[in-house]
C-alpha cells in the first residue's frame, strides 16, 4: 500500500511498468522511465547533501522536468515546497526563506534572481533546466546525465511532512500550509475514488502542477495507471485539440476554463466523443454553465472543493453516484464536515441553513510553517479546521458554498487576499491609504478593485499604480481597476470595512479594467 509520495513512482512502475504514464513537451514516458528519471535526480539531491526532512521549492512551469523533480525530491526523503509559477521574485524569495529550503529547482527563466539567495538564505544549490542556464545555477541535465537509476526511496513515515504549500496571507504575506505525507496521498486517493479513475483513463490537465488542484491530478493519475496529458497553460484549442488527439477520457480544470471552451467559435469542431466525465474546483461553476457543458458534450460535470490547507480535494461529486450541479459534493470518505453558526463553532445549523463550514479528517493540514498564532486560530483543539467558507448542506449530505466568511477575493481559482495588495499598493511614494476589495467578473468570478487615497499634493495615475504591483506581485493578483477616494469606510476602532467599499462613490477618476483574456 502507498502511503507516502516517494512510494508513488515504484509502486506505479512495478504495475504498470512500460505503460505510457505521461505526455509533455511533445514527448512520451512511460512509468518505468518515470521512476528511473526521478531516481536519478534523487540520487543528485542526496550527492548535493539533501538530508530527510530538508525543504526544496520547485518553481516552474507544467513540464517533465517538473514531475521529474517532483517525484525525486520525494524519493530523497525531502518535503516538496511546489511553488505557484506566477509569482514574482520577490514573493518567491520570501517563501524560499520562510520555508528553510535547503535547493530550488527552476525553470532556467525563473533561476536567475534566485542565485543571490545562496548566500543570503542558506541555499546549496539552484538547480535549473531549460535553455540558458545562469551562471552559478546546476544543469538540471547534468544530473540526469551523470547520476543512477537505482535508489531506494528514504523511509518517512505517514505522519511526517510531505509538501509546504503556500497561500496568500490574510497578514500581506503568503502562509505556507505544513501537508503530511498521509494528508498528500489521501487526497490523491479520494480523487481517484471519486473520479474512478482507472489505467483505462487519459486525462488532459492544463492545470497548473504546484496548486493543489493540479497535484491530486497528477497523483491521482500516477497511481492509478493513467496516462495524464499535462498541458503547460490553458488554452481552448489547446485542451480540444489534446482531448480529440489523445482519445482523452476525462479532462480536469478551472470554471473559467469551461466559459472560453463553450464559448470558442471551433467548439463544436473537435470530436470530444471520447470523454466520459470531467471534473471542475476552484470556484463554483454555475448551474447554467454545467449542464450547457452537459448538453453539449454529454459529459457530466463533477465539481469538487478543496484548499490548500486540505492539500487538495475533501469533498467530491462521485462518479457512481448522485451528481448535483452547484453543489460541491459528499465528503470525501474518512472526512467530515458541517455547518456551524458564523459567531459560534460550537452551534452547528440545522439542513439548509447557512454557517460556517468547518471539516476534519487526514487531509487537515498540520498547521502553518512558523505561524503557532494562525494555525491555533484556523484549526480548534479538537481537530476541526475553519474554511471561511459560508455554505449549506442538503437531506442527502450534499454541501453547497454560497458565500465567504473571509474578505478573499477568488479570481479565476486563485486566492487573492486584499492585505498583500494593499501592503504592495502603500508601498507606493504617493499613496496615503489603499483598501482592496472583489467586484463580480463574468468570467473569472470575481476581480480585485483597489479604493486609493494619495497624500496631499501627490499624484498618481490607475495605470501607474498597477505597473507599481506588477514590480512586486504575480499577475492575477493584480487590480483590475483603481478608484481614487477621499476616504474609505472604517470601524470605530479604524479597521476598513472592504464589505462596503463597492458602495463608495467619491466621483473622482478610475482607471479602466485590465483584463487577462485567459484563466491563469
Amino acid at each position: 500500500m502507498v502511503e507516502t509520495l516517494g512510494e508513488i513512482l515504484p509502486f506505479a512502475a512495478r504495475r504498470y511498468a512500460d505503460k505510457t504514464a505521461l505526455l509533455a513537451d511533445g514527448r512520451s514516458f512511460s512509468f518505468n522511465e518515470l521512476e528511473a528519471r526521478s531516481s536519478v535526480f534523487a540520487n543528485g539531491l542526496v550527492a548535493a547533501g539533501v538530508d530527510v526532512g530538508d525543504r526544496v521549492t520547485l518553481y516552474g512551469p507544467n513540464s517533465w522536468q517538473w514531475m521529474v523533480a517532483y517525484y525525486g525530491i520525494a524519493k530523497a526523503g525531502a518535503v516538496v515546497n511546489p511553488v505557484n509559477v506566477m509569482l514574482t521574485p520577490e514573493e518567491v524569495s520570501y517563501i524560499v526563506g520562510n520555508a528553510g529550503a535547503r535547493v530550488v529547482i527552476a525553470s532556467a527563466d525563473k533561476a536567475a534572481p534566485l542565485l543571490d539567495m545562496k548566500a543570503s538564505a542558506g541555499l546549496s544549490h539552484v538547480v535549473t533546466w531549460g535553455d540558458k542556464v545562469p551562471a552559478g545555477a546546476t544543469p538540471f541535465e547534468r544530473w540526469l546525465d551523470d547520476g543512477k537509476t537505482a535508489f531506494s526511496p528514504r523511509p518517512r513515515s505517514p505522519k511526517d511532512g510531505g509538501a509546504i504549500c503556500y497561500t496568500s496571507g490574510t497578514t500581506g504575506h503568503p502562509k505556507g500550509a505544513v501537508q503530511s505525507q498521509r494528508s498528500v496521498i489521501a487526497a490523491a486517493k479520494g480523487m481517484a475514488l471519486m473520479g474512478s479513475r482507472t489505467a483505462a483513463d487519459i486525462v488532459v490537465s492544463p492545470l497548473p502542477c504546484p496548486h493543489v488542484y493540479g497535484s491530486i491530478v497528477v497523483n491521482a493519475a500516477m497511481l492509478t495507471g493513467s496516462t495524464l496529458v499535462l498541458l503547460p497553460r490553458f488554452s481552448e484549442e489547446g485542451v480540444l485539440e489534446a482531448i480529440q488527439k489523445n482519445r482523452a477520457t476525462i479532462f480536469d480544470c478551472v470554471p473559467t476554463a469551461y466559459y472560453y471552451l463553450l464559448a470558442h467559435p471551433k467548439f463544436g469542431a473537435y470530436d470530444l466523443s471520447s470523454l466520459n466525465r470531467c471534473t471542475v474546483g476552484g470556484q463554483t461553476l454555475p448551474v447554467a454553465k454545467s449542464r450547457e457543458w452537459t448538453e453539449r458534450t454529454g459529459v457530466p460535470v463533477l465539481e469538487l472543493w478543496g484548499m490548500t490547507e486540505l492539500a487538495g480535494a475533501a469533498t467530491f461529486n462521485p462518479y457512481w453516484g448522485d451528481n448535483k450541479p452547484g453543489t460541491i459534493g459528499l465528503p470525501m470518505p474518512g472526512m467530515y464536515c458541517k455547518i456551524v453558526a458564523v459567531d459560534d463553532p460550537d452551534k452547528e445549523m440545522a439542513t439548509g441553513e447557512r454557517g460556517e463550514l468547518m471539516i476534519k479528517g487526514p487531509l487537515v493540514m498540520d498547521g502553518y510553517a512558523g505561524d503557532e498564532k494562525s494555525t491555533r486560530q484556523t484549526i480548534r483543539p479538537d481537530g476541526w479546521m475553519h474554511t471561511g467558507d459560508i455554505a449549506t448542506v442538503d437531506a442527502d449530505g450534499y454541501y453547497t458554498i454560497v458565500d465567504r466568511k473571509k474578505d478573499m477575493i477568488l479570481t479565476a481559482g486563485y486566492n487573492v487576499y486584499p492585505a498583500e495588495l494593499e501592503r504592495v499598493l502603500c508601498m507606493h511614494p504617493a499613496v496615503a491609504l489603499a483598501a482592496v476589495c472583489g467586484v463580480p467578473d463574468e468570467a473569472k468570478g470575481e476581480l480585485a478593485k483597489a479604493y486609493v487615497m494619495l497624500k496631499p499634493g501627490a499624484s498618481a495615475s490607475g495605470k501607474e499604480l498597477v505597473e507599481h504591483c506588477r514590480q512586486h506581485l504575480a499577475a492575477y493578483k493584480l487590480p483590475r481597476a483603481v478608484q481614487f477616494v477621499a476616504n474609505v469606510p472604517i470601524t470605530a476602532s479604524g479597521k476598513i470595512m472592504r464589505r462596503l467599499l463597492k458602495d463608495v462613490d467619491d466621483g473622482t477618476r478610475t482607471a479602466g479594467e485590465q483584463r487577462q483574456t485567459k484563466p491563469a
